[in-house]
């Protein structure tokens, strides 16, 4: 039988990439939601070309617009958050593909999870902000998070086979982003434009600067921990430009796992996809005699101060991390908008830190009150900067 996929965000690059894998199988996949926040004419074609059952627009302003548009069309057609929520417990579902930005796909996930669904998890910061929540109701509900970041679709990959296995240590590997080798005053005169520019890897614009300032590392670090059962001491970053080496894994007796390949972010949606089977396919394979050398080199956390943050927050655990991440939301849009420069980022992002009251075990709701409140003091802090 077809597994039928739900993609929360199918317009952002993990959806359109996850679209074009389905594609690609047509006997192995179909495809039953479709969602979007503002893109309204790319999820219109979407849904003209791969005929779901429902779509939803997260933006109810959206609402009539879309319905217009696909009025001749055998598929329903839905608006708003609370849509958003409810469609991803249809029956029909077999697997939920979350590849929302940000905290947005935090609640949908939640509910999906509750509702049973396997989940393809492309949206780190539903377990750096709920991580301890997100997988004790994964665990009461025998429910499958099956990673999608290239990062811990290796580790996943290399831990096959190996579950009774004890980690002693994982390496997250990091191209650098744009900015590796730069000195503190080269990067005061960073622009969008060069932040926006990654050498290896082609992603939406928050997830590109978040590379960048090594946050988007600092939440993978964080989603490892809760993944994989870890410790934050037994994480490892670890830089290589090359972007070859995915992640890996140590074990106990020093042997190490690693998983290779070249950076295209299809091999690990369908990894996601079909597991626990591999889909055949003709994407570009890596070449040694292309590769001579691979090269690896600590992270400059004293310059690069955000993966240092991320520590800071899962160590302190409780709401910190979800502090973290709405502080970090709430910079990457003023920087990508022009309101502060590059080096400001974390400096901002640390000073919300030190004023968010601090939850040791949080609920849900705290969670969801402790986001507004990290980003209303973020953007205080925007608007009154020197």
């Amino acid at each position: 039988m077809k597994k039928r996929i739900a993609i929360l965000g199918s317009t952002g690059s993990i959806g359109t990439q996850a679209l074009e894998v389905i594609q690609q199988n047509p006997e192995k996949f179909e495809v039953e939601v479709l969602t979007a926040n503002n893109n309204v004419d790319i999820l219109i074609g979407q849904a003209k070309k791969y005929q779901p059952n429902a779509v939803v627009i997260a933006n109810p302003d959206k609402y009539n617009y879309v319905s217009e548009a696909l009025k001749n069309e055998p598929i329903k057609v839905y608006a708003g958050a609370d849509a958003l929520n409810q469609v991803v417990q249809m029956e029909t579902i077999d697997l939920v593909l979350t590849a929302m930005v940000g905290y947005s796909g935090l609640i949908p996930t939640y509910n999906a999870i509750k509702a049973g669904k396997n989940i393809a998890l492309a949206n780190k910061e539903t377990l750096v902000v709920a991580g301890e929540i997100i997988t004790k109701t994964a665990l009461e509900k025998k429910v499958e998070i099956l990673p999608v970041d290239s990062e811990h679709s290796a580790i996943f990959q290399c831990l096959v086979g190996e579950f009774m296995n004890p980690i002693e240590k994982i390496y997250l590997t990091c191209s650098g982003g744009p900015f590796r080798g730069k000195t503190e005053k080269e990067l005061q005169l960073v622009t969008v434009e060069n932040a926006l520019n990654h050498p290896n890897w082609a992603m939406g614009a928050k997830i590109t600067i978040d590379s960048a300032t090594l946050m988007n590392k600092g939440f993978e670090m964080i989603e490892a921990c809760w993944l994989f059962g870890l410790q934050a001491s037994k994480v490892d970053i670890i830089v290589h430009p090359q972007s070859i080496i995915h992640s890996i894994v140590q074990f106990e007796d020093g042997s190490m796992k690693a998983q290779m390949g070249l950076p295209d972010m299809k091999l690990p949606i369908q990894y996601a996809l079909g597991f626990p089977s591999r889909i055949k396919n003709d994407y570009s394979r890596f070449n040694f005699l292309n590769y001579p050398t691979l090269s690896f080199e600590p992270p400059n956390t004293k310059i690069f101060r955000n993966l240092a943050l991320a520590f800071e927050a899962i160590k302190m655990g409780g709401n910190m991390p979800c502090i973290l991440n709405a502080a970090n939301e709430a910079v990457v849009e003023a920087f990508l908008n022009g309101k502060i420069t590059f080096l400001q980022m974390p400096v901002l992002i640390e000073q919300t830190m030190q004023k968010v009251v601090f939850v040791q075990n949080p609920t849900l709701e705290d969670l969801i009150q402790t986001n507004a409140e990290a980003r209303n003091r973020t953007m205080l802090l925007i608007e009154n900067r020197k």
